[in-house]
């Protein structure tokens, strides 16, 4: 049951992503469907081991910015400079780091996080009746 709740949980991060990603860049590619999932998972799984020690929210979606982050440098290096698909390139940006990450998307990831972190909460409770998060936002 829990690699159902996972790939459930993926597709339905991943298919979000890829919407979001639309709405801000009016493009996507294929790839980023995984990236997403990935991401979805990976800030769900923090998100309910840093609640077992009490951490807040707020830290929760640094820490899921920070992750995001990871992911997102991880899969640059190969789609991009690997594979050179040209996914994206954030060297035009201040404070960026081989043009796969930079510092205005890390400050973009902290909400969006907080937000998925919620979401993942939600859709737990809601599609396979585990009991409800609670929160602490500070």
């Amino acid at each position: 049951m829990k690699l159902w709740k996972t790939a459930v949980l993926g597709y339905i991060g991943g298919t979000v992503y890829i919407l979001l990603e639309i709405l801000w860049r009016r493009w996507t590619h294929p790839s980023m469907f995984l990236v997403g999932g990935v991401c979805f998972i990976l800030i769900g799984v923090m998100a309910e081991r840093t609640r077992r020690i009490g951490m807040p929210l707020l830290l929760q979606a640094f820490a899921g910015a920070a992750l995001v982050t990871a992911v997102e440098l991880a899969a640059g290096l190969v789609l991009n400079r690997w594979a050179g698909l040209g996914v994206w390139d954030y060297s035009g940006l201040p404070a960026n780091f081989l043009g796969q990450i930079c510092l205005g998307y890390f400050l973009l990831w902290i909400p969006l996080s907080g937000a998925a972190i919620l979401a993942d909460d939600a859709l737990r409770h809601l599609l396979f009746h585990e009991p409800m998060a609670r929160a602490r936002w500070i």
